[in-house]
């Protein structure tokens, strides 16, 4: 039994195998009270002054609790691993330093807004680019119920931020959706070549390679990953609801999360 499990987790890419475990063990920690939410949030003046460098990683895990930190987890394993199966196949450590250079982005940009956690831009980051990747007319399902183009996803999570956590939250998290904009933009871009000059800055260094493995190689990907129900053009006619985005029948709070100061 135990030998078949880690089999399971050693066939999901290692750029994923990390992004989960990392959230897993920050946000389960914390709903545990074993850590306390101070020691894990991003503080500028204990990060510089102090060097309590880990808070800039545990910042970008430190998720919702309850019900809605599940749909958020599903949602990072689905985002993540269909960009790294289906774009980055055999290529995991060129992922594992662009996402580095996304993350570094989004904390440079939140810093300015005073932002404590970044598990939220991190999330539309991922989902922008797994959006725009997507083959051209897929939809996704959004709670069983409604059918919207995918390219609109990111939008979508957008819209439930304002309508639970308000303006704020969207600043914050619409930094994710900038982020995601730029990497497509810059790597991949409308022709699938990206911007010329910037595929030097897309390979990863050599001590990036010398930590992260290529990962398995995934013919063909996979389109129907965990949260979001991905139809690809030809299927929309026999396709039905599936998962929502983010939850079953029973809907999906896409609250803040555990924000410093707040409920």
């Amino acid at each position: 039994m135990s030998g078949s499990f880690m089999d399971e987790i050693r066939k999901i890419p290692p750029v994923t195998r990390f992004l989960c475990a990392s959230s897993l063990s920050v946000s389960v920690s914390s709903m545990m009270h074993l850590v306390s939410p101070y020691k894990i949030v991003f503080v500028k003046e204990l990060v510089t002054r102090k060097w309590e460098v880990w808070r800039v990683w545990s910042s970008f895990f430190f998720g919702s609790s309850g019900i809605s930190y599940i749909f958020e987890f599903m949602m990072l394993y689905r985002n993540s691993n269909d960009i790294e199966s289906n774009h980055f196949s055999n290529r995991s450590a060129d992922y594992a330093w662009q996402l580095m250079l996304a993350c570094g982005a989004i904390l440079a940009l939140n810093i300015p807004l005073g932002s404590f956690i970044h598990s939220r831009p991190l999330l539309l980051c991922l989902a922008y680019l797994s959006s725009a990747l997507a083959p051209p007319g897929a939809q996704t399902s959004i709670f069983g119920m409604v059918t919207v183009p995918i390219k609109y996803f990111p939008y979508v999570l957008l819209g439930f931020d304002f309508l639970t956590g308000g303006p704020s939250a969207v600043a914050t998290s619409i930094t994710g959706a900038v982020v995601g904009h730029l990497w497509w933009w810059t790597i991949f871009g409308p022709d699938g070549r990206g911007l010329p000059g910037f595929a030097a800055w897309g390979r990863a260094p050599g001590w990036v390679r010398s930590i992260v493995s290529d990962g398995p190689q995934v013919p063909g990907g996979n389109l129907r990953g965990t949260g979001v129900h991905v139809q690809q053009p030809r299927n929309r006619a026999a396709g039905g609801g599936g998962a929502a985005a983010g939850g079953g029948r029973g809907g999906y709070n896409w609250g803040r999360g555990n924000r410093l100061g707040t409920e």
